[in-house]
């Protein structure tokens, strides 16, 4: 069965296509790699599970934050890189995009991207558990 047809017959994937950049192919990568929602418990869940969340780092009183983990699928984290930057630069879509540009105002490309990409992973875990189409607060017409 060809990919597109694919994604079309199940209703996850469908879900996703009403995201500004998700096509066919992320989408069913995403479900793929993301598999049963109804696993996690709550959307932080699903971000540790991606790699997103930071590296947090104690000793004594001290606590740094650092990077993202990175402990999750690659190749989650990569599809969901590729639909920000195609939602933010080529789809302009008005949630995504308002939430980079205001990130980009204070730190670099890559730090905003990555931000970007854990608010579009939230979105699509609670997309996904509602069985909702994409519709971000403050955008709707």
């Amino acid at each position: 069965m060809e990919e597109s047809k694919l994604a079309q017959t199940t209703q996850e994937t469908q879900l996703l296509m009403t995201i500004p950049g998700v096509s066919f192919y992320s989408s069913l990568l995403t479900t793929a790699e993301l598999g049963e929602i109804d696993r996690f418990d709550r959307d932080t869940q699903v971000v540790s599970y991606a790699g997103l969340d930071p590296v947090v780092r104690e000793s004594g009183d001290s606590l740094t934050e650092g990077g993202i983990s990175k402990r999750g699928s690659g190749d989650l984290r990569w599809i969901l890189v590729q639909c920000v930057h195609t939602a933010v630069h080529r789809c302009n879509d008005p949630y995504l995009g308002r939430f980079y540009a205001r990130l980009k105002r204070r730190k670099n490309h890559q730090i905003a991207i990555v931000a970007t990409v854990r608010k579009l992973l939230v979105s699509i875990y609670h997309m996904l558990t509602r069985k909702e189409v994409y519709d971000p607060p403050g955008v709707s017409a």
